[in-house]
């Protein structure tokens, strides 16, 4: 039977002859094992010993490729025999002998190119092996056996230049590994798939066999080219991992792994800031020092700093920046000193720190006197009409130029003098810059302003951040008073900065806009184990605006006490304009002793 009839059929053709031939063990064999299987069985041996030997016809071509070999081209052939002194060295058999003394005779009128006896045995199938590297066809004593049988590949990969394991494994193999020359198929990898006629890693096709020299040269040139990318690849991987273990120290200053950019214990620091402690999503900070808005002097804190410290949002930090580097917006805080007016445990977070929404809510029962000696009517008509106490949740409801800044600012002068233990801010959002002035000259007390010439985003970070930090003081056990005028703009300011939800109330007001406004009123409560948030907020009515009404709605029964003002006494001159009936506080009695409120009581009935 003719092997290079054989060579051209498909694999599961040629399981079917050697079914036929009924041999055994020849589903495991390999393309070409399996074609000199079926020739020795089909020439009169046995089908078992054609299925058992065929590991061992790879040794016995070897040899004859060797020795032919050696006529022609000394130093292939010597090379040819390093790699088969490490592969499984077996006897002969005379069958094989036979074998390779037909192949010999058979292939002597078949090419002159070389003189080489074993070359010329692989002329019949060499169409089927275009896959092999066509380089070491410049040598063919040592490719050409190879491509009938996998083991004469051996020879060529001895010499990493002509064929290059690395472009059958590109991703795994290195450039200078040898195969396994104790596999039985020769150490080749690729040799199964090109076999079964699937198709060529090199670019050519496993059933046609009319690719030239001079393409297998430039495949050749390729695979030259290949393994020098290949070694600057993994050159670069080197120095990559090598990078990752000496330059640690640059990689922690790093926001994104969350260690500090200041542990460095070598760096000298700098000036001392202290600022009101903005955290991001992200996990970091910066300190705001000239306000509650970003500023030039803002001071980065490091993610690991807020988890050491347990920093919370709104919380007063004091310490040394160190030395700004070339990258840096904005420089780092070296260590923090002071937390809140007290020190920090260099050595971790403090034991405890409650938590503002975990406290419990009462009723205010502590008064806030607001009547001043020679001072303005206004405030002693708030404490008859509408009682004020430490952890009230009040509205000032107003029409436009009735006078609500007017009572805001006697409101915070009168706290600010009858009650020096309250920590008192005043926080204005879409403000007139001359009030703005006006605010911080006339009360004694923190003033956190973001004027109508600013964007919608400033005004809400302004609120946020100021409601971060009277939540802080009253984790603290301090008693906070808040004034904001007004509840309307903030909520205007949500509406604007808030991404739209789709739904739209009446006036255009979106549905998720109220709920920040919200969450800022009603953070006001009376602490039952000590501490207070009171919380004095303007609201607008009438203007001719539907979404104002909208707003003021929402908000209209969310308060425990109430401050109008009237419309009609402003327009006749009359300030205070206070609607006295309007007015008033939700359990008052818990505020005033029992015979004031009726004294009261019977005020209200002869008005």
């Amino acid at each position: 039977m003719d092997p290079g009839v054989l060579a051209r059929k498909q694999l599961p053709e040629l399981k079917t002859i050697a079914a036929d031939l009924r041999m055994r063990g020849y589903q495991r064999l390999k393309k070409a094992e399996l074609i000199d299987a079926i020739v020795r069985a089909a020439d009169g041996g046995s089908p078992s010993a054609a299925a058992g030997s065929g590991g061992q016809l790879d040794l016995g071509t070897n040899g004859s490729a060797a020795g032919n070999g050696s006529t022609g081209n000394g130093a292939p052939a010597e090379a040819g025999i390093r790699p088969r002194t490490r592969t499984r060295t077996r006897e002969r058999t005379a069958e094989q002998r036979e074998i390779e003394a037909r192949g010999e005779q058979s292939g002597d009128g078949g090419t002159d190119t070389g003189g080489s006896a074993s070359s010329l045995t692989a002329a019949a199938p060499a169409p089927e092996r275009a896959v092999v590297p066509q380089p070491a066809q410049v040598q063919p004593a040592q490719v050409q056996p190879a491509q009938v049988q996998p083991a004469q590949v051996q020879p060529a990969q001895v010499q990493p230049a002509q064929v290059q394991p690395a472009q059958v494994q590109p991703a795994g193999e290195s450039a200078g590994r040898t195969p396994d020359a104790r596999s039985p198929e020769g150490g080749q990898p690729n040799g199964g798939s090109s076999r079964e006629g699937g198709p060529s890693r090199m670019g050519g096709s496993s059933q046609t066999g009319g690719s030239s020299q001079t393409g297998g040269s430039s495949q050749g040139g390729g695979q030259q080219h290949e393994d020098e990318s290949g070694g600057r690849r993994r050159r670069s991987r080197r120095e990559r991992r090598r990078g990752k273990s000496s330059g640690s120290s640059h990689t922690s200053t790093s926001q994104t792994q969350g260690r500090p950019r200041d542990d460095d214990p070598n760096a000298e620091p700098g000036e001392v800031r202290s600022g009101v402690l903005d955290i991001l999503p992200e996990g970091y900070g910066f300190l705001r020092t000239s306000g509650y808005l970003p500023g030039d002097r803002d001071v980065y804190v490091s993610q690991g700093q807020v988890r050491k410290h347990g920093l919370r949002r709104g919380d007063v930090i004091e310490g040394p920046i160190r030395q700004q580097r070339h990258n840096e917006k904005v420089p780092a805080l070296h260590m923090v000193q002071m937390v809140n007016g007290a020190e920090a445990d260099q050595q971790g977070p403090p034991p405890h720190r409650p938590d503002f929404k975990d406290m419990t809510p009462l009723f205010p029962d502590d008064r806030l006197h607001l009547e001043i000696p020679e001072g303005p009517i206004s405030m002693r008509i708030v404490d008859l009409m509408a009682p004020i106490g430490k952890g009230q949740r009040g509205l000032i409801v107003s029409p436009p130029k009735a006078g609500k800044t007017t009572i805001l600012k006697e409101l915070g002068q009168a706290i600010a003098f009858n009650n020096p233990e309250c920590h008192l801010m005043v926080v204005l959002v879409d403000e007139r810059p001359e009030e703005v002035t006006d605010m911080k000259r006339s009360i004694p007390g923190e003033v956190i302003a973001s004027t109508f010439d600013r964007p919608a985003d400033d005004h809400t970070q302004i609120a946020e951040l100021a409601m971060e930090r009277a939540k802080r003081l009253v984790e603290a056990g301090r008693d906070v008073v808040v004034l904001l005028d007004s509840i309307t703009r903030l909520a205007r300011a949500y509406n604007l900065a808030a991404p739209a939800s789709g739904r739209i109330m009446s006036g255009g007001v979106d549905s998720t806009a109220l709920y920040p406004p919200k969450r800022f009123f009603g953070a006001a409560r009376n602490i039952e184990d000590g501490g207070s948030l009171t919380i004095i907020a303007s609201a607008l009515i009438e203007t001719g605006s539907k979404m104002d009404e909208v707003i003021f709605e929402e908000f209209k029964g969310t308060g425990n006490m109430e401050l109008r003002l009237d419309r009609k006494l402003e327009q006749k001159r009359i300030f205070p304009a206070i609607d006295i009936e309007a007015s008033g506080t939700r359990k008052e009695e818990l505020l005033l002793d029992k015979e004031e409120l009726t004294i009261i009581w019977k005020l209200r009935r002869v008005l």
